[in-house]
C-alpha cells in the first residue's frame, strides 16, 4: 500500500507538534512510526567540535548540545525550517539536564539519534576496547536518553574500523552492540536500535557491513548508518556512486541511511546544491535507503556548515538556503506497515584475510565488574598504591616480553576470537592480574613481586561463594587463551620488549593484542624499558 506524497511530506518530514512524539520502530529493512506509517530520516548532524566527517579530536573534549537551553531555543526553528525531523549527536554528558532541549526538539518534531562515545571513552582503533569503563560510559547514555520517547537510538561506533590495518577494533565495537541491546531488554520498556555508522573504504566496506549484520542477532546491528560523501557537486545517480549502493544494501536485513553525507568539494560548503538530497528520497532509493543526515549544522574550520554562530546568533549560510529549497519539494514514498513482509536475511560472516581479521562467531567478554573485583582481591602481588598509570607501561611490557603467558589473562585475538576473561578490567585490574600471574610463575619468589616497590606482596582475600565460581570460570577461558599466547610467543613474531618501539607494536604478541587502553590513553612514551 502506497501513501499519498502530499499526505508523506506532512508526515514524515514535516514533524508537527505534538504532546509526545511517538517512538520510532523497526521493521525488517525500514523504521515506522507506530502508527503503521513509515519513516524516512531527514536529519542535521548537531553538534559543535563533532571531529566527524573522517576528523579526529584530541582534546578529549566536548560540549554536549543538548545540554544548553537558549541553544536550542535558538536553533531548534532554523532546523525546523528544514524540514527536519531526526538530530545525530556525537557525544552528550549523561549527567547534565536535557529535558529542555528534548522538549523544544519533540515539540518541533525531531527525533535523535546519539553516539555513545565521548572522545576519551570510545573504543580506540588502534588500541581497541570493551572494557567496564565503557560499558559504564554507554548505559549510562542509554539510561539517560531512554526517558524521551523522541529518542530513536544509539551508535556504537563511528569510523572505527576505516581502513584494512585496524580490522580488529570491529570485534570490540560489535561487543559494545551486543552489551548494550541487552542492556535496553533488560531496563527500556520500548524498542531503542543500536547501530553502526561506517566510512566508505573500498578494500573493507563488503566485509565491515556483513560482519556488524551476521551472526547471532541478539549480537547484530539494528540499522547500518554509511557516512558517505561521495556524491559532490553536480552529478547523477550512476556517476555518485550511490546506485552502487543501492545495490549493495538490497538484500541487507535492517535498515539502511547515510549516517553523514553532504560533500564540500569543490567549492566549499557555501557551493553546495543538494542534488544527493533530491536522489535520496527519491523512488531511486527510498525502497532501500531510509533516509539521511546532512553533514553539518554549524560552520566550522572543516566548512560542512549551514550556520554560522556569532556571538549569541546564528547566522543561515547559503547553503542553508539551497537545502530549504530542495527540501520543500521532498515527497518520498511509502509503505505501511501492516503492508510490508520483510524477506531480507542477515550476511553471512567475511572470512579473514588480507583485508579482514576479525572472525565472526566469537566476540570480547561482557564487562563485569564484580569479575573483576573478585580477580583483584584474589591476588598475591599488586602494584603499589603509590605506582603511578603513566608508569604502569615499564611493567606491562617488561613482564609481557619475559612471560607471555602472564599476560594471557587480558589479551585478545580477534582472529581466533579467543580473549582472556580480564581484557575487560580496568588498567589497575589488568596490571595486577598480570603481576601475580608473573608472581606465580617463578614460585613466588620475593624478586618477582618488587620491581623497584612498584609491586608489593599482599594476602587474598577469602573469596566467597559467587567469587568461587566466576574465578573458575575465568581461570578456564584464561587457559584457553594461555595456550593461544604462547603458540604466539614461541613463533618468528615474538617482539623483543627491551628495544624501544612504537607502542601499538609493544603490546602485541604475535597477533595477540594486550589492551592497555588507560596506559595509552595517559600518554606513555613510545619505548618499554627493562626493569
Amino acid at each position: 500500500m502506497l501513501f499519498s506524497r502530499t499526505s508523506l511530506v506532512s508526515a514524515l518530514l514535516l514533524g508537527e507538534a505534538s504532546a509526545a512524539l511517538p517512538p520510532i520502530i523497526m521493521k525488517g529493512t525500514k523504521f515506522f512510526y507506530e502508527n503503521g506509517t513509515q519513516f524516512f530520516m531527514n536529519g542535521i548532524a548537531y553538534q559543535q567540535d563533532s571531529a566527524a566527517a573522517g576528523g579526529e579530536t584530541t582534546s578529549g573534549k566536548f560540549t554536549d548540545p543538548l545540554a544548553n537551553a537558549a541553544n536550542c531555543r535558538r536553533d531548534v526553528p532554523l532546523l525546523q525550517a528544514l524540514r527536519t525531523n531526526t538530530i545525530r549527536t556525537y557525544a552528550i554528558n549523561p549527567t547534565a539536564d536535557h529535558s529542555e532541549c528534548m522538549k523544544l526538539l519533540d515539540d518541533a518534531g525531531i527525533y535523535v539519534i546519539s553516539d555513545l562515545s565521548e572522545p576519551s571513552l570510545s573504543v580506540n582503533r588502534d588500541d581497541p576496547q570493551w572494557n567496564v569503563d565503557l560499558y559504564e560510559r554507554y548505559t549510562s547514555v542509554v539510561k539517560e536518553l531512554s526517558q524521551y520517547s523522541n529518542v530513536i537510538g544509539f551508535f556504537a561506533g563511528n569510523e572505527v574500523t576505516n581502513n584494512n590495518t585496524n580490522t580488529p577494533a570491529s570485534a570490540y565495537v560489535k561487543a559494545a552492540v551486543r552489551d548494550t541491546k541487552a542492556y535496553i531488554k533488560d531496563n527500556v520498556g520500548r524498542w531503542m536500535g543500536v547501530g553502526y555508522a561506517a566510512n566508505d573504504d573500498p578494500e573493507i566496506r563488503t566485509h565491515i557491513a556483513d560482519y556488524f549484520n551476521c551472526g547471532d542477532v541478539d549480537a547484530a546491528i539494528d540499522y547500518w548508518g554509511y557516512n558517505i560523501y561521495e556524491w559532490c557537486g553536480e552529478s547523477t545517480f550512476e556517476k555518485s556512486g550511490y546506485k552502487t549502493q543501492v545495490d549493495f544494501f538490497r538484500n541487507y536485513s535492517v535498515p539502511v541511511f547515510f549516517a553523514e553525507y553532504g560533500c564540500n568539494i569543490p567549492n566549499g560548503a557555501a557551493g553546495r546544491i543538494w542534488q544527493e538530497t533530491t536522489a535520496l528520497y527519491s523512488d531511486q532509493m527510498t525502497d532501500v535507503i531510509s533516509g539521511g543526515i546532512v553533514y553539518m549544522y554549524f560552520q566550522e574550520a572543516n566548512d560542512y556548515g549551514l550556520v554560522k554562530i556569532q556571538g549569541s546568533s546564528a547566522v543561515t549560510q547559503k547553503d542553508y538556503g539551497a537545502l530549504k529549497t530542495r527540501m520543500a519539494s521532498i515527497a518520498p514514498s511509502s509503505t505501511a506497515m501492516s503492508a510490508y513482509t520483510p524477506t531480507n536475511v542477515p550476511q553471512a560472516c567475511p572470512d579473514i584475510g588480507e583485508d579482514w581479521a576479525v572472525l565472526g562467531s566469537t566476540l570480547p567478554p561482557k564487562p563485569d565488574s564484580s569479575l573483576c573485583d573478585c580477580m583483584y582481591q584474589s591476588l598475591s602481588c599488586v602494584p603499589a598504591k603509590s605506582l603511578s598509570v603513566k608508569d604502569y607501561g615499564d611493567i606491562f611490557g617488561y613482564i609481557c616480553g619475559a612471560d607471555p603467558r602472564a599476560c594471557s589473562g587480558i589479551s585478545g585475538n580477534t582472529t581466533t576470537g579467543v580473549y582472556g576473561a580480564y581484557s575487560m578490567c580496568n588498567a589497575t585490574q589488568q596490571l595486577g592480574h598480570v603481576l601475580d600471574a608473573y608472581y606465580k610463575n617463578q614460585n613466588s619468589a620475593s624478586t618477582a613481586c618488587d620491581f623497584k616497590g612498584q609491586a608489593l606482596v599482599t594476602k587474598a582475600a577469602a573469596a566467597n561463594d559467587n567469587c568461587k565460581a566466576a574465578l573458575a570460570s575465568a581461570s578456564a577461558a584464561n587457559s584457553i587463551a594461555a595456550t593461544a599466547t604462547g603458540a604466539a610467543a614461541t613463533g618468528t613474531s615474538t617482539k623483543n620488549f627491551a628495544a624501544p618501539m612504537p607502542m601499538r607494536n609493544l603490546f602485541s604478541l604475535g597477533d595477540v593484542a594486550v589492551g592497555l587502553y588507560a596506559v595509552v590513553a595517559m600518554g606513555v612514551g613510545a619505548g618499554m624499558v627493562v626493569l
